[in-house]
């Protein structure tokens, strides 16, 4: 039983899986990255799924991490704040190498690893109206154990004009930034993430799970050293000066000190 997320699967085989912390829109806390990465080993173990959607109750798709669990994060002592960032990273890994077609159908905000868990999937439907931003330099942070699933979907060119900015951007500027596939209205959202679907239906599972590997094993590097290196990034912004301050701020309800 699952307490922050949901899994409807239907007669197809087409499985729904949601994010459920609508109060929170979404944001990844410790209980929800540990839901995800069983629930990703379930879904890639069922042979009776033969497609997975992403999707988030409420109002947004993912707000990114959970703020006080990233203040806890820093309350802790090193080797759990390491624990805390491996378990992030390992999760965002399964959901990329989900032997699924995985599709994200994204409304509302997505934000910080809100981006991260559109680039682990292999199609994003974004609502136009929704708003995208890697908002993590604003709170002192980088966006560290996303960045390797972030930088092979965008490109390094793309990724540059919004992975340090921290600006927000619409729909639109996602597909020209390549992490959304196509941008609709919110009404046409379900029937154009049911058009990515049905041609999935039509192929044999087996080629398309050793097909969406040849993708991984001929794309952009993303193997242990890598991730490691992630978290190492991740650790490091948790233990600098500027994370404490913009965390602090935020809860605080007041500017931090760069943008006095």
């Amino acid at each position: 039983m699952f307490n922050t997320i949901r899994i409807d699967t239907d007669a197809r085989g087409v499985a729904t899986l949601w994010l459920a912390r609508p109060e929170k829109h979404n944001a990844l806390s410790a209980e929800m990255i540990a839901e995800l990465t069983e629930a990703a080993q379930q879904l890639g173990a069922d042979p009776a799924v033969r497609v997975v959607v992403l999707a988030g109750e409420g109002a947004s798709f993912c707000a990114g991490g959970d703020l006080g669990w990233m203040r806890q994060q820093m309350g802790s002592d090193a080797e759990t704040r390491r624990q805390g960032a491996r378990k992030l990273a390992m999760m965002l890994n399964g959901l990329n190498l989900l032997p699924k077609p995985l599709i994200a159908r994204v409304q509302g905000n997505a934000f910080g690893g809100g981006i991260g868990m559109m680039a682990v999937c292999d199609i994003a439907i974004a609502a136009r109206g929704a708003k995208f931003g890697l908002t993590e330099v604003r709170l002192g942070l980088i966006p560290a154990t996303i960045g390797p699933y972030v930088l092979a979907r965008m490109g390094e060119d793309k990724a540059r004009r919004v992975f340090f900015s921290a600006r927000l951007f619409d729909a639109e500027e996602a597909v020209r930034l390549n992490l959304a596939a196509a941008a609709v209205d919110p009404a046409d959202l379900d029937a154009a993430v049911e058009a990515e679907i049905a041609p999935f239906l039509q192929a044999a599972p087996g080629a398309v799970a050793a097909a969406k590997a040849q993708c991984r094993a001929y794309g952009p590097v993303i193997d242990e050293a890598r991730i490691n290196d992630s978290i190492d990034r991740l650790v490091a912004a948790w233990e600098g000066d500027e994370a404490p301050e913009g965390i602090g701020a935020f809860f605080d309800k007041r500017k931090p000190r760069w943008q006095s």
